[in-house]
Formats: structure tokens, sequence, C-alpha cells
């Protein structure tokens, strides 16, 4: 894996905010290596940005291993992958469901940037951008997993900030409200009614509008760290507020 430009490895690639991101950051001159579960799909975006499809599951420590050990080196992590299962309220809690999110969320978050972060710190202007949700800042009512996890990842990220400050290596959190992307549909266990009555009665954000954010923070002058980073919908106040048309 050789290029002139510099890396930027995206995981949770093979669609939605990690797709997105994917092409934007190589529209801005990155070699994007692209990481997910299914690599066919991954095949076709990175013939047409001209980057890397690797597979990667994150919840699989060994997996990490083999799609880390592949990328020599690595100026910006974008840690995408991740997602949630399930509406049930605590008392009704599904253990698997819980057991999936904090893998995906928490512990694939940690393995990935564990496994990258001396890279990018040697590539002399590293950037790990983390995206979370407004998950991590807020909790409502069936979320408790996917909120806990989110809170938890958002603490990990958070923490990285202080432990290397002063080292050549930025640390952006991305926490997006609602953006119709194939979230929801994992979320209702493939249930397409179900997921799109999220987003009915108004204009959610867009993978785009992500990863446009995700672009701007990672091409700030490198004195410039944007901590974190809330987008939500103009209709969205709040994880349980908004207004529907």
């Amino acid at each position: 894996m050789t290029s002139d430009r510099p890396t930027a490895v995206v995981t949770g690639a093979s669609a939605g905010i990690g797709e997105a991101t994917a092409r934007r950051l190589a529209a801005e001159g990155f070699h994007v290596v692209l990481g997910a579960r299914r690599v066919d799909r991954l095949h076709g975006i990175a013939s047409e940005i001209n980057g890397t499809a690797l597979q990667l599951d994150v919840t699989d420590p060994a997996s990490v291993t083999a799609f880390c050990d592949q990328i020599p080196d690595a100026r910006v992590l974008v840690n995408n992958a991740g997602g949630a299962k399930g509406l049930e309220s605590v008392v009704d809690a599904d253990e698997e469901h819980w057991r999936w999110m904090w893998e995906a969320n928490v512990l694939g978050t940690l393995r990935v940037t564990k496994a990258l972060l001396p890279k990018l710190i040697a590539s002399g202007d590293g950037h790990v951008v983390t995206v979370t949700s407004i998950a991590a800042v807020e909790v409502y009512d069936g979320g408790a997993g996917y909120t806990s996890a989110k809170h938890a990842e958002s603490a990990m990220h958070r923490t990285l900030r202080g432990e290397h400050l002063g080292q050549p290596v930025r640390f952006t959190e991305v926490l997006p409200g609602m953006v119709e992307t194939e979230f929801s549909l994992v979320r209702f266990a493939g249930d397409a009614d179900r997921a799109a009555g999220v987003y009915q009665g108004l204009t959610p954000l867009t993978a785009d509008d992500v990863a446009d954010v995700i672009a701007f923070a990672v091409t700030r002058p490198s004195h410039v760290n944007l901590d974190s980073i809330v987008l939500k919908p103009r209709a969205q106040a709040s994880a349980t507020r908004a207004h529907r048309g």
C-alpha cells in the first residue's frame, strides 16, 4: 500500500456516514483505507475513489489486528463503525443486544485506535475523529444500551485528548443527531417501515452532512483542534424533542 497522498482510515465505510466520509476525504486529497465487514461493497467504493478496501469487523480482535497490520502509516483515523440494536426498556433488556453495542461502539473503537495511534503520532500530524452521537450526552427511554455505550465511547475519546497532550495528534468527537442512514434499519432488525417512521415529518441530516463536518475538522491548520462538534437537523432540539410537520 503505497501512495503519495496522506492516508485516512475510515471504519464502517461500506455505507452511510462511513461511505460518505471516505468519498469526501478522497476528494480532499487523502488515500482512503476503507474498513467494514461487507468487503464486497467496499471494493466498489474503493475503486471509485482510488482507495484501498480491507475487511474489518471491529468486534473481532483478530480482524482488527489483521486490518491494522496492513496499514503501514496513517494521518487520519475516523472511528465510525458501531450502531444500535433494539429499543427495549432496561427491565426488558436483551443482553445480547447490549453486548454487541458495547463491543461495536466501545471496544471496537478502543481496538482500532489503540492499534493505529502510534502510526498516527509517527505521521507528525495525526488526527483521530470519533463519531459518537447526541446519545453520548443524552439519555432516552428504551435507549439505555446504546446511550450507555456511546457515553462510554465518548469518555474514552475525551480521555485520549488529555493523555496525548503535547504530542502531534488531534482528537475530534462528532456527535450527530438524526441522520437518515441504515442506522434505524439495523436498530429495528430490518423493519423498513418502522425505520422510516423515525424520520417522518422532518428533514433529517444526510450522511454527506456529517462527512462535510468531518472533512472540515481534519483540514483545519495543525494547531487547531475542534474538540467536539454537535450537529442536528434544524427540526431537532434533542434526542427526544423534534418538530414534525
